[in-house]
């Protein structure tokens, strides 16, 4: 009678256990060679399938030696040395020979075990290459940057679901030259695909082959806009409310513009009144001398040798007064020493401006003799308060009453007071703000809001209004929808997801090289 040691079992049932993804071979040995483990093993006897005709054969023509590498084990490398049968194909006229193939553990023309490549795909689909190597390299898993790439630009890209609400935005590749559209998903705010251009299309084409899609986010493109129409008719076009917003702050900030002859003696500023505003009120005049005669627009641009937009903003000023502004004054190191200036001026209004400018010198102040006089000489000195441009004032009217300082709420009620449009003009702003929250019954009281809007003497908000009768359905569905664009612009712009970043590392897959933002000209507290 046989006796059979049990170490020798246990040995077995160790070795069975560890190589258990090399089960479908047969482990002949395994061997310890220091910085090395090798283990020995061959193909089960059997038949094997031909892989042209699919014919079985056990006829044995001859054996191969392949050497493949598998996960390691103790922090060593593993490297399988498998005898692989050449069979013969009992098919007359098929090929005479063929090697034997071992799915799931050896495939054809590879040099990892099936089960090793999972992991080094694993690791270079989240560090690529030179990350990915070094990782690879601690883990007893060496190999190459290249070979990482190589690995990682053979994963199958995920087919994945086709959303049912999407966002569509362009983003620059390079400004002003190249840009291409970012697709995400809506409601999870993945990004789902890069398309290369942002023409009609190119977007039309891929809705096309997404015909699951129910809702579109996207900004005022027009090209989108005819895109979806094309592709998908019945789809829902939901407009995004920042850019809704933003216009607004636009036309609002015209409008301040425009009315600066009204709200400035509030606080006594001056109207500027030098060769500019001369010019200004020239063209004014010749721009709706020619309206007068019946010329059209373009002609009149033709005519005055100006741009069409230039012509437009002067015909849309009633009274030429509506073009004279309020002096850009920018902060001045004299505005620290206001207080100081006017109280000398009025105990003594003869005062030199070389004594106003050594007593404040003695006070800190660091600037020069020149920018004192053209302190003085702008009026800044003797005015109630320092002038605040039309940029703050639209500023003001923009922001939410209860975010304002109790000073500033108190002459923001005087300077929209100063005129009937003004005070329209808050109060169109103030209504426009509460649909930025979407309710059911939005979309009724914005036709009111334009309605109130058209009553009333601000073309610029009637250019506004105009642009949102032009895209009406998108509106209402951006007041009424909780979707928006904003995680599509979330995504251009956040600094280490945006679809145009690509690292300038040579291992890297990525080929887009730039990235877009989109910097408001008014910052509003509403949002």
């Amino acid at each position: 009678m046989r006796v059979v040691d049990p170490g020798v079992k246990d040995v077995d049932g160790l070795v069975r256990t560890v190589f258990s993804g090399l089960s479908p071979l047969v482990i002949e040995d395994v061997v310890d060679e220091g910085e090395w483990i090798v283990v020995r093993a061959r193909t089960p006897w059997g038949t094997a399938v031909c892989p042209v005709c699919g014919a079985s054969s056990g006829r044995v023509h001859g054996f191969h030696l392949r050497t493949v590498a598998d996960v390691p084990v103790d922090g060593r490398r593993v490297v399988v040395r498998v005898r692989v049968r050449r069979l013969v194909c009992p098919t007359r006229g098929c090929r005479q020979t063929f090697r034997e193939q071992m799915p799931g553990v050896l495939e054809r023309y590879q040099r990892r075990t099936a089960r090793l490549s999972r992991q080094v795909k694993a690791v270079v689909k989240e560090l690529a290459g030179r990350a990915g190597a070094r990782v690879l390299a601690v883990l007893a898993m060496g190999l190459s940057r290249h070979t990482a790439l190589r690995v990682l630009l053979r994963i199958p890209l995920p087919t994945g679901r086709t959303p049912r609400v999407i966002g569509v935005d362009d983003f620059a590749l390079r400004r002003r030259h190249r840009y291409a559209t970012v697709v995400i998903d809506a409601e999870t705010h993945e990004r789902i695909d890069v398309l290369p251009d942002r023409t009609v299309d190119t977007l039309e084409a891929w809705l096309r082959a997404h015909p699951g899609v129910q809702v579109v986010c996207r900004d005022g493109s027009a090209t989108y806009a005819e895109a979806i129409r094309r592709a998908l008719p019945d789809a829902v076009q939901v407009a995004d409310r920042w850019h809704l917003w933003h216009n607004l702050c636009e036309a609002a900030l015209s409008e301040v513009k425009a009315h600066s002859t009204c709200w400035a003696p509030v606080l006594d500023a001056p109207i500027y009144d030098g060769p500019r505003a001369q010019t200004t009120l020239e063209r004014w005049h010749q721009v709706h001398r020619l309206l007068d005669q019946g010329v059209g627009l373009l002609e009149c641009a033709r005519r005055l040798q100006l741009a069409l937009n230039t012509v437009k903003r002067y015909a849309r000023a009633d009274r030429p007064e509506r073009m004279l502004r309020v002096p850009k004054y920018r902060a001045s190191l004299v505005d620290p020493y206001r207080e100081h200036l006017r109280k000398r001026r009025a105990e003594d209004p003869g005062v030199g401006v070389k004594h106003l400018f050594d007593e404040i010198k003695a006070l800190g102040f660091t600037g020069c003799l020149n920018l004192l006089h053209k302190y003085i000489n702008q009026g800044r000195a003797d005015a109630d308060r320092s002038h605040i441009s039309p940029r703050r004032l639209a500023r003001m009217i923009l922001t939410r009453p209860d975010n304002l300082k109790p000073e500033h709420r108190g002459l923001l009620e005087r300077l929209t007071a100063a005129c009937p449009e003004m005070t329209h003009l808050a109060t169109a702003v103030e209504g426009f703000a509460q649909f930025l929250t979407p309710q059911p019954g939005n979309a009724d009281r914005l036709s009111h809001w334009i309605n109130e809007v058209r009553a009333v003497d601000l073309p610029h908000l009637h250019a506004y209004a105009r642009g949102l009768e032009r895209d009406r359905d998108a509106v209402n569905a951006a007041l009424t929808l909780p979707y928006s664009n904003g995680p599509t612009e979330g995504v251009n712009t956040r600094p280490n997801g945006s679809p145009a970043k690509c690292t300038d590392e040579r291992d890297s897959p990525c080929s887009a090289t730039a990235s877009s933002s989109d910097n408001s000209t008014l910052r509003h507290h509403r949002m």
